[in-house]
């Protein structure tokens, strides 16, 4: 099983531990008192339970709360796009409940929501900036982002891509190193070290007229791509290892995440190339 991408799927131990099956529906009434023997065939002969009448996660759960999780996150994206000053607010209070909820040990809906709303603020608070220097941006990066979904989740479906071992390996060597070049470059930006708004992402890459950023920035894109990769292996495991139908919020906030992550340095990576035009 492949978690090692997203903490809010590798810190649940529902999507690490199988879950035990729920007994037969015929072994139950039996244990409650006689039945004959007709009654008995009868029981094993009706259709087992699916996971909705036991209890258990859905495609169609993760499907309908992740569904709800970005509506709320659209309606505060709506929210800072028209008060742009709201997106420090969103970030902050965002990166507090994204970790309260990717270490809570059970899923609080309430908890989700907020996050989702929070990130909305910092997401469209960010976009209408960019978008004031850079007519467009804001489409072509939600555009761009529901591309990369959508391809990613094609893949994924024909299994034509899978969180191996040896890939997760790789996966997770290139984010900590994404991870220690993004504290390096805030680091040079917050002492003034590095001048340039992107810091070391906009300074061209020596002999050429490309920023760096623009190489950081398809690496960034990558990761979150696979990263989504990682969150559908996750949610199919779960699934298949029938974890509680009140996980698929965890599902729905883990894949919200990694859909932040990805319109931002989709976004990023725009705005560093219409900036070098």
């Amino acid at each position: 099983m492949a978690l090692g991408g997203n903490p809010v799927f590798r810190n649940n131990k529902a999507f690490r531990q199988p879950q035990r099956q729920a007994e037969s529906s015929a072994l139950a009434t039996a244990q409650q008192g006689y039945v004959s023997a007709e009654q008995l065939q009868d029981l094993y002969n009706r259709p087992s339970a699916g996971p909705a009448e036991t209890g258990r996660m859905t495609y169609d759960d993760v499907i309908v709360r992740t569904i709800g999780t970005l509506a709320v996150l659209l309606v505060g994206a709506g929210v800072g796009w028209m008060f742009p000053a709201l997106a420090l607010v969103g970030m902050i209070g965002g990166l507090v409940l994204g970790l309260v909820n990717s270490f809570k040990r059970e899923p609080v809906a309430a908890l989700i929501l907020a996050y989702a709303g929070l990130e909305g603020l910092f997401i469209g608070g960010l976009s209408s900036f960019l978008e004031a220097r850079l007519p467009g941006i804001a489409l072509q990066a939600v555009v761009g982002s529901l591309s990369v979904f959508a391809v990613t989740l094609l893949l994924f479906r024909s299994g034509k891509v899978r969180a191996t071992p040896r890939a997760m390996k790789f996966f997770m060597i290139a984010l900590v190193g994404y991870l220690v070049f993004s504290l390096i470059n805030l680091g040079l930006q917050i002492f003034g070290v590095v001048q340039d708004p992107w810091g070391l992402r906009g300074m061209d890459i020596p002999g050429t007229h490309i920023p760096f950023g623009v190489v950081i920035g398809l690496l960034a894109v990558g990761l979150a791509a696979f990263s989504l990769i990682v969150d559908f292996t996750s949610i199919e495991d779960g699934v298949r290892n029938g974890v509680p139908a009140r996980y698929a919020w965890t599902a729905a906030f883990g894949l919200t995440v990694t859909l932040v992550w990805l319109y931002v340095e989709i976004l990023r990576l725009l705005a560093i190339l219409r900036g070098n035009d």
